[in-house]
């Protein structure tokens, strides 16, 4: 390697030099100064994850200084030989930087003047590659405490500093926790308590920070000062407490324009109508769930039975007078229900704070704060433990693609497009009404990439369902032509955004063990559930949307027709293997005059709960994860009404929805406890079909199988209303079957036609099975039939020994077989 004292900057050495003596005889002038020196290494540096610099000694020069929290194994020596030749004191900083250093008028007298230092900047030569980034991410680098620091800093028990470090890694879009610096965070300076706060406007020629504690006006005192060129502001406001409310005042470039905005990174905000944020810290919140954690962190999760209730907060139950239950209050209640009726886990719509009701909370404006609807973030936590008291997992639905256009959130956030794309053709979502994130901006990805570890790892979050990813990935998505512009290889597919799902799954995955990261993706973009280091997105599951079309339209067909369409059951496995997929009815599902489940199925009033009877057991059987809208597991006709509670009532007034409560009950109990119908979702021996090709009758054949035999299951799905007696189908064993389950029983609300007794299979070959059984096939239903005495297929079993002997055996044992026949 190369000395690196010859790549010095001299001019900025001699600069040092010159800063010290003027320190030595001055030391009482308070100075703000900033220095970068240009170090370069060799391709072969890859190595070193983390370079420090120590101070050393008190007499050297009082410019920036700066110490790492925790030093690294391997430090580079010649680095570190030739930062001590070359006497620049100062810190050592292994990153590019953008800020000049400036100096107060003011505070310096006509010999400073004359060596004011130069606008030359340098660079320090970019050695960590990617996978190094994640591990230095939560490096903390701390100003050292003294007169000559350039941005006296203080720091929290949560470690909410300003450090060059986090500036570089923030400007790179490598600071993957972004959010213990930027922000509000309570801390203590030169002995002071106060806040400090930290924002990127890049294009605001002033940034202040007001509230109630300045009557809402904009002064010296509350000013912040730009700390990079790239937009970073930053200041402390002395004996600010918990509580207050406070706006950034940002002034546009030009001066002519001051626009109030809600702080990005607020941990707490006001409850709508207002849109203030709150001054807080992150809660010291004492977990209870250590072993629901011990649990996750040991289990596989593709071999894991994950059965979702999908359900909004604010209507999934209310009170007598029509208010929300809050967060403590549904931690007495929602887990307790869940748990009763056999979901594994919940999908709460997004909780980050939004303006308004009717967006179901996917029109956010305050990405760090969990909404004030319901309670504090504290409370909220107290929901999460509660959960995960009863073994239920905890998903979010997350919404990194959009948000909302309203005036005090990110949108246009110092005047210009900053968070969003500033090309029209880019930034515009229609659909919506909302802004599109610029995903292409470093800013952006540590903003969204810390928001994602914030929930993971801050609120014990155990997934996240990533929302709307189709238009992420498609520059065309909702787009007529001429509204959208081709990429830099004349595609639609939009690069950045690409890369930035990649950067994400890849860093939780780094960070966060067994973590559900969903993709809500609705078109045929390949390998969206492989790994990033194959070319894959890096989720580790999708919804399949392709089968929740198909088997919707399905179950609303006349069965007299349904024998034109058998395909649209079938044909998910054709494709089934490609991706991990999570089978999903979702709130989509039931609103906007789509009516709810039960209401969509074919038929008068008995057919239709039969129906959804058969098509939630089937959906349970089908290999994939399994996710359910609230309110479907009892029946509810009404679509899904954001402004009212689920009509839970029908289970203690009607006898057919209080039935279809229990069969939701017991189906997904039955699912939970048969290995059969999750162990091997993705692998293709769970699964085989016995007749696919009953177009006619419109019934379907399957086994889900594991590695024992006996745990192996028998699904028959009958989707006519038509009862058939000594139906034949193929087995796979010789021995007696069971009836397990059956949807048409009559605790069910069904009429009835189940198989009271144990059934026997014959040698018989049929639907390509070895042995056939003759059964009796409910109307509108799905019979299970396991089996639980195999008996030896002796000749079978001599057929095979004869494959495996040699010729003088074999002929010795057909010989006794002819004997023992005659």
């Amino acid at each position: 390697m190369k000395n690196l004292e010859n790549d010095l900057d001299i001019e900025a050495a001699e600069e040092a030099a010159e800063t010290k003596e003027l320190a030595q005889k001055k030391s009482t002038t308070k100075k703000r100064t900033t220095r970068t020196k240009k170090l370069k290494t060799e391709e072969g540096n890859d190595d070193v994850d983390k370079a420090t610099v120590k101070k050393d000694s008190e007499d050297k020069v009082a410019t920036k200084a700066s110490r790492t929290k925790k030093t690294t194994k391997k430090v580079n020596e010649d680095i570190e030989g030739a930062v001590q030749q070359s006497k620049v004191e100062g810190e050592q900083i292994a990153k590019k930087t953008t800020r000049k250093t400036t100096k107060k008028k003011d505070s310096v007298d006509e010999k400073k003047a004359e060596v004011k230092p130069k606008k030359t900047r340098t660079r320090a030569k970019k050695v960590v590659d990617e996978s190094i980034l994640l591990e230095i991410e939560e490096l903390n680098v701390e100003k050292v405490n003294g007169d000559k620091q350039e941005l006296q800093v203080g720091k929290d028990e949560k470690g909410g500093i300003v450090s060059d470090f986090n500036i570089y890694l923030f400007h790179e879009g490598n600071n993957y926790e972004s959010y213990k610096f930027m922000g509000c965070h309570l801390v203590e300076e030169n002995g002071i308590a106060g806040a400090r706060f930290t924002t990127w406007a890049p294009n605001a020629s002033a940034v202040n920070v007001v509230g109630d504690f300045s009557l809402w006006e904009s002064n010296d005192h509350n000013k912040l000062k730009k700390i990079s060129e790239s937009g970073l502001w930053s200041g402390f406001i002395p004996e600010l407490k918990a509580g207050a409310v406070y706006k950034y005042a940002i002034t546009s470039k030009d001066g002519k324009k001051i626009v109030l905005k809600s702080d990005p990174y607020a941990f707490a905000s006001e409850l709508r109508p207002n849109t203030a944020s709150l001054v807080t810290g992150i809660s010291d919140y004492s977990w209870k769930d250590e072993k629901w954690i011990e649990k996750r962190n040991n289990t596989n999760v593709y071999e894991s039975p994950i059965n979702i209730y999908e359900l909004h907060l604010g209507s999934w139950s209310r009170k007598e007078d029509g208010s929300f239950y809050n967060y403590l209050e549904l931690a007495e209640i929602l887990p307790t229900y869940v748990e009763e009726m056999g979901y594994t886990h919940v999908e709460l719509m997004p909780i980050m704070e939004h303006p308004l009701d009717d967006s179901w909370g996917y029109q956010v404006t305050g990405y760090y704060s969990v909404t004030r609807r319901y309670g504090s973030s504290d409370d909220f936590k107290v929901l999460v433990d509660s959960l995960h008291e009863k073994n239920i997992g905890v998903i979010l639905d997350w919404v990194p693609g959009h948000f909302c256009k309203d005036e005090h959130g990110l949108y246009m956030f110092d005047g210009t497009p900053t968070y969003e794309y500033s090309e029209a053709s880019k930034q515009e979502n229609k659909g919506w009404g909302a802004a599109n994130f610029d995903l292409g901006k470093p800013e952006v990805k540590s903003f969204l990439i810390s928001n994602a570890l914030y929930w993971l790892k801050n609120f014990h979050i155990d997934g996240l369902r990533v929302d709307a990813v189709a238009n992420m990935i498609y520059l065309d998505y909702d787009r007529k032509h001429g509204e959208w512009k081709p990429n830099k290889y004349g595609g639609r597919e939009n690069l950045e955004a690409v890369e930035f799902l990649k950067a994400l799954n890849k860093t939780i995955f780094k960070q966060v063990n067994n973590i559900l990261v969903v993709a809500e993706e609705s078109t045929s973009w390949p390998m969206v559930t492989k790994p990033v280091d194959i070319g894959g997105l890096g989720f580790n599951f999708k919804w399949n949307m392709g089968w929740m079309n198909d088997m919707l339209r399905y179950i609303q067909i006349d069965p007299i027709y349904r024998k034109n369409h058998h395909n649209l059951v079938t044909f998910s496995m054709m494709y089934n293997y490609s991706e991990n997929f999570i089978l999903p009815i979702s709130h989509d599902e039931v609103v906007h005059g789509k009516k709810s489940l039960v209401d969509k199925m074919w038929g008068d009033y008995w057919n239709k709960f039969a129906g959804l009877r058969l098509f939630i057991s089937y959906m349970l059987a089908h290999p994939g994860k399994k996710l359910l809208f609230m309110g479907s597991e009892f029946g509810q006709f009404i679509e899904w009404r954001n402004h009212e509670g689920l009509e839970f009532k029908l289970i203690e007034q009607f006898e057919m929805h209080r039935d279809t409560h229990k069969f939701f009950k017991d189906i997904n109990k039955f699912y939970v406890e048969n290995e059969a119908l999750w162990q091997c979702d993705y692998n293709a021996n769970g699964f085989e079909w016995i007749d696919a090709d009953n177009s006619t009758q419109s019934i379907i054949v399957f086994a889900r199988k594991t590695d024992d035999p006996k745990k192996s299951l028998i699904y028959v799905c009958n989707f006519t209303s038509v009862v058939y007696y000594d139906f034949n189908i193929g087995v796979p064993y010789l021995g007696e079957y069971q009836e397990v389950f059956n949807t048409d029983s009559k605790e069910y609300g069904g009429s009835g036609q189940v198989i009271g007794e144990n059934l026997f299979s014959e040698k018989s070959p049929w639907h390509n099975q070895k042995y056939k059984l003759t059964i009796k096939v409910p109307p509108m239903a799905t019979l299970i039939l396991k089996p639980i005495n195999i008996i030896d297929d002796v000749e079978e079993k001599e057929q095979n020994i004869l494959k495996g002997l040699d010729f003088e055996k074999a002929i010795s044992i057909a010989e006794k077989q002819i004997k023992d026949k005659e």
